[in-house]
């Protein structure tokens, strides 16, 4: 018992120390709490002391944005190229007067949802633009300036160049010129310098300022890609363009283009009963200078390397600008034995193959047949 009692004090003595530590601490974290407060209300009045200065330097570097007001006037030009931004197309502007400032345009583009769609290309805006003006400009098609061209599968070099001088505006010699700088037009070495076949027949869209070399340049790049995407072994390529370049002109039934060159490759192999020789219009017509129609007697007779009649093997050079579609057919025929070929229904385009000119001949007079029982078709015998 007496133990017992001789603890107490010391039990006391600890609950006493223990109170007045809890009492120290509440102290301390009040002190600190009111410290704390001190400094954030210090630094918010600093703040709030500072902001119009900061401001004030602030507009040192970014003064209110200049711009023009209205819709501007005259004409400019400006080409945006692909993967500009906001901030690049403003500089643009800027560069041609369109706008007052950047920063203007680029308020406005930020301001404005639509304005991430605008589209790479050529533009006819005007000089001393808002902004604004400036934006929805960009995003109405109405003001897209680029010259679109569409250039026709199995188009010769010569209609090409026509075309580039009827709907783009050259001058004819400007159009030669460019044709005989192959190496500015970037034509491979495949090509043997010749640039027929080597015109990607698409459409195209050109910026007003676009030169003739560049149009062609375009055509001839657009080509390459296409061969290089096709698969086609590059010492095969332009082989396959220039059978391609027959078949393109010998029949425009997409279902027929691939047994059309395996016709072409048996001729080319054949040593009994055509030896070689294509015996094709299309190249005879190329060869005196015509792009289409039927070979009269004397083109028939007009002796130059064009005339399949007279000499075998494929022609020095391609005889027109195919597809791609018509090339990679060309690169890969079916198997078969055929030698001849005959359209027996033009509405409908069927084509009927033959091993023998035998069965060519009852196929010819099958399509003699269509053309007698359709006098306003305007057509005429074409078989081979």
């Amino acid at each position: 018992m007496s133990q017992l009692f001789d603890k107490l004090p010391d039990k006391q003595a600890k609950a006493k120390g223990a109170g007045e530590r809890a009492t120290h601490r509440r102290k301390r974290g009040l002190r600190t709490a009111v410290v704390t407060f001190v400094a954030v209300a210090l630094l918010v009045m600093s703040a709030v002391v500072a902001l119009p200065h900061v401001q004030s330097l602030l507009s040192l570097d970014r003064p209110t944005a200049q711009d023009y007001a209205g819709e501007g006037s005259g004409e400019v030009i400006v080409t945006i190229p692909e993967g500009s931004t906001g901030r690049d197309i403003a500089a643009i502007l800027l560069a041609g007067d369109v706008v007052a400032s950047e920063r203007a345009f680029v308020d406005a583009f930020q301001a404005d949802r639509r304005a991430s769609s605008i589209q790479a290309g050529s533009y006819k805006l005007k000089s001393k633009m808002s902004a604004v003006a400036a934006l929805a400009a960009l995003l109405d098609p109405a003001s897209r300036a680029e010259m679109t061209i569409s250039i026709p599968e199995g188009f010769t070099v010569q209609q090409v160049s026509d075309r580039l001088v009827n709907v783009m505006g050259y001058d004819a010699a400007e159009v030669e010129s460019a044709l005989a700088d192959t190496e500015a037009l970037g034509l491979p070495a495949e090509a043997d310098g010749s640039v027929e076949g080597w015109l990607s027949p698409v459409t195209y869209s050109f910026a007003p300022d676009t030169s003739a070399r560049q149009a062609l340049a375009a055509m001839v790049a657009k080509r390459v890609s296409e061969l290089q995407a096709s698969g086609i072994a590059r010492e095969n390529w332009a082989r396959t363009i220039i059978v391609a370049s027959i078949v393109e002109r010998e029949v425009n039934w997409p279902d027929y283009y691939a047994q059309v060159a395996r016709v072409i490759e048996n001729r080319l192999a054949d040593k009994g009963e055509v030896n070689g020789r294509l015996q094709m219009d299309s190249t005879v017509l190329f060869g005196v200078g015509k792009s289409g129609g039927v070979p009269t007697r004397e083109d028939l007779a007009d002796d130059n390397p064009y005339n399949s009649y007279l000499h075998p093997g494929l022609p020095p050079t391609a005889i027109s600008n195919p597809s791609i579609e018509v090339i990679k057919a060309s690169a890969n025929p079916p198997a078969g034995n055929w030698l001849y070929f005959v359209t027996v229904n033009l509405d409908t385009g069927e084509t009927k193959f033959a091993t023998t000119l035998d069965e060519h001949n009852a196929n010819v007079e099958e399509l003699r047949k269509w053309v007698a029982d359709h006098p306003d078709s305007g057509a005429s015998e074409s078989a081979r």
